[in-house]
């Protein structure tokens, strides 16, 4: 089979094709041909061994996909072959077949296409857990989203929207703002153009945002601390703009909270919280509440410029990788 592979740590254009053995699934996985797979910013860290886990060389990266099920180890008992699923994996999504434990396995819908299934689980679990298992964000809430036009930050304005919070949407340019309306932001603000914490201000007539949820990080996330209201939490989500730094005091001082959520946490500590964020979401998309945006799709072959789009912070929506 083929696998966009990685034998050093580094960029993405050190990543090369190659032909290698389809890999065997333990009793506990299942081995999955794959048709479409998404690219998460994740996946730009772990080649460069920045991230949470570094897999032994040769691997390929790939954090989520969709496709046929082939085989089931023997201990399986909620697949067969011949099912189409998408997956959460720990890599390898990059290549033809891959192995997912069966628990980050879940049924694809019948009219759910492809390059929806590949792109539904990483952004959207990890927002909704964050969102609504760790900020527990209730409806008549003001939620502020950060790179809202990005690809998990879309999925936060459409969840903020459907667990009936009023939805602030931040982004760079007025193109990614109108994109967010079109989500269901209810309000829309330029950081690049106007002040963050005077617009957050303006918005809520100076009461503050109750919920932010930050995949950017960097300076952007003190403007956003400042514009928490009292008993404001802040979601730590990724730091593309870079790791900032908190002092202490100004979460005492209005009782505020910061709060990491990591995907691997409920993945691995409260599954249970991860399946019902699966199933409500799958629900809420049935309902016509989810409107996954994919913008762009590459081959196999092309997995270095993909990733280079999100580095260089060009990427709206899911970016895609197909297999055919």
């Amino acid at each position: 089979m083929r696998a966009m592979i990685c034998r050093a740590w580094g960029a993405p254009n050190q990543l090369h094709l190659e032909e290698v053995e389809p890999p065997q699934p333990a009793s506990d996985q299942v081995r999955i041909k794959i048709s479409a797979s998404c690219v998460n910013f994740a996946d730009t860290i772990m080649i460069q061994g920045h991230y949470q886990t570094r897999p032994d060389f040769p691997f390929a990266p790939g954090l989520e996909a969709c496709g046929e099920v082939l085989e089931c180890g023997n201990a399986t008992t909620r697949f067969k072959p011949g099912d189409r699923v998408m997956a959460l994996l720990g890599y390898g999504g990059f290549a033809q077949q891959a192995l997912a434990n069966e628990a980050d396995c879940f049924h694809v819908p019948d009219n759910m296409s492809d390059d929806i299934a590949a792109s539904f689980l990483i952004g959207y679990v990890s927002s909704h857990v964050a969102i609504r298992w760790q900020g527990k964000l209730e409806a008549g809430e003001k939620l502020l989203v950060l790179g809202a036009s990005g690809g998990v930050g879309l999925t936060a304005v459409e969840i903020g929207k459907a667990l009936g919070a009023t939805v602030i949407a931040a982004a760079s340019s007025a193109e990614k703002l109108e994109i967010t309306r079109q989500h269901g932001a209810d309000e829309l603000i330029n950081y690049k153009r106007d002040s963050l914490k005077a617009r957050v201000a303006e918005i809520t007539s100076g009461t503050g945002a109750d919920v932010c949820y930050d995949p950017v990080g960097g300076d952007l996330f003190d403007e956003a601390l400042s514009s928490l209201a009292w008993g404001g939490r802040i979601l730590v989500i990724g730091f593309v703009g870079g790791i900032p730094q908190i002092p202490a005091n100004r979460l005492l001082v209005k009782h505020r909270s910061a709060m990491g959520s990591s995907l691997r946490f409920f993945r691995e500590f409260r599954p249970e919280l991860l399946h019902a964020s699966v199933e409500e979401l799958i629900n809420w998309w049935q309902d016509g509440k989810l409107n996954p945006l994919v913008t762009q799709k590459f081959p196999l072959e092309e997995v270095p410029a993909a990733m280079a789009e999100l580095l260089e912070r060009r990427a709206v929506g899911r970016i895609i990788i197909t297999m055919d």
